[in-house]
């Protein structure tokens, strides 16, 4: 451990990627097909459609361009072509990822059409897969990685196996300085004021309880029903033995370990600004959702305990799954990066588990290919607060 490093792409900000794409960035869900024609046009680039982009305005708006923003500006990310309707949007999001001094060109429809702009855009796209694809990989320290981490399908080993071995790799590699995020603010209920309390500060676990509590306040209760059954838990987490959130909510925090404490609350898709150490997030639990905000906020390499089985990739940050669940290791191997089920069979510690995974995790970012890549999951889900104008 005292001397682990990894094989990365250092970047114009001094950021380490793992991962060397040419990103095809809409700005606006009308521009999906220019870019995916791009996409397909350019070999070794890879388009990211969306479903937003018009009519959005105020805390909505914002959070649409600094996910744009920072999907385009994550470290996994070599170049970026950007593609809207109209100049001024597009020209908002270039400037924004040009801050990384990355290459970053922006392209509009409006008064040129989609033919030209996907062929005066995919001109450039060329030019920056032969550029990036000169790029070299580095050696690197292990705490240059930025590291985040959400769970889904959870179920009765998720909580005792998967998410504990997550949790043991964030309590051996955070004291290292790495940067590490959770977050999935509905399912910390009914452990919040244990989430509250392993806070580094009174004042940061207060910002949580703030965060916590306005989620509840002003998503969760004016909307349910009654309570939140048949979304929380899932189907799968009760098939699972889940019966309540609060059973959901102890598994979770797991994730976090015995002895880390989180340093600061983050709005979705925000980019740590208190340097390295444990963050929260306040995000959904839906997982294509969450792992997009936290990739659009700088992380590089996302760490999903899964129960069930849930098979969420993302276009730009390798997605390990990691599982102690044997039934799901046994029918679901394909989707399984580290089997931890040895921890039920107790032939397995979580201690080992956890240095199974920052083992996988130096091999992920070394080029290994998850599960998820391999199989091709890319799922890239904008978050959207309310309805557009």
């Amino acid at each position: 451990m005292s001397n682990q490093t990894i094989f990365g792409y250092r970047r114009e900000n001094g950021r380490v990627g793992v991962r060397n794409h040419v990103v095809i960035l809409p700005v606006d869900d009308i521009s999906n097909a220019a870019c995916e024609a791009v996409a397909n046009n350019i070999k070794g680039t890879i388009a990211l459609p969306h479903s937003y982009g018009r009519l959005q305005f105020g805390e909505d708006l914002d959070l649409h361009f600094r996910t744009m923003i920072g999907t385009g500006a994550n470290p996994n990310v070599a170049a970026c072509i950007v593609i809207g309707i109209e100049p001024e949007w597009t020209k908002k999001i270039v400037d924004g990822i040009a801050k990384t001094g990355k290459p970053v060109e922006g392209f509009w429809i409006e008064q040129n059409g989609d033919l030209n702009t996907i062929a005066t855009a995919g001109r450039k796209a060329k030019e920056f897969v032969h550029w990036a694809t000169e790029l070299q990989r580095e050696e690197c320290p292990i705490e240059n990685l930025w590291i985040s981490t959400k769970c889904g399908e959870s179920d009765t080993t998720t909580g005792l196996g998967s998410c504990p071995t997550v949790g043991n790799m964030y309590d051996k590699l955070l004291p290292r300085g790495i940067y590490g995020c959770f977050g999935e603010t509905s399912e910390i209920t009914g452990g919040e004021h244990l989430c509250e309390a392993r806070a580094a500060t009174p004042e940061v676990g207060k910002k949580f309880m703030a965060t916590w509590q306005a989620y509840m306040d002003d998503v969760i209760e004016p909307f349910k029903v009654d309570d939140l059954s048949d979304s929380q838990p899932t189907k799968g987490n009760i098939e699972g033995g889940l019966t309540t959130i609060e059973e959901k909510a102890l598994g979770n925090l797991e994730k976090i370990g015995r002895t880390s404490t989180y340093i600061d609350v983050l709005g979705p898709a925000e980019e740590p600004a208190k340097g390295a150490g444990l963050y929260y997030m306040d995000t959904s639990s839906a997982a294509a959702e969450c792992v997009t905000l936290m990739a659009a906020a700088g992380y590089v390499v996302h760490t999903f305990p899964t129960g069930q089985g849930n098979i969420i990739g993302n276009p730009i940050i390798p997605v390990i799954k990691i599982s102690a669940n044997p039934r799901t290791v046994r029918t679901m191997s394909e989707h399984i990066d580290v089997d931890v089920s040895g921890i039920l069979r107790r032939d397995l510690t979580i201690d080992s588990a956890g240095d199974n995974l920052i083992e996988m995790i130096r091999r992920t970012a070394n080029g290994r290919s998850t599960a998820a890549e391999a199989l091709g999951h890319r799922e890239f889900v904008m978050t959207k607060l309310y309805r557009s104008a």
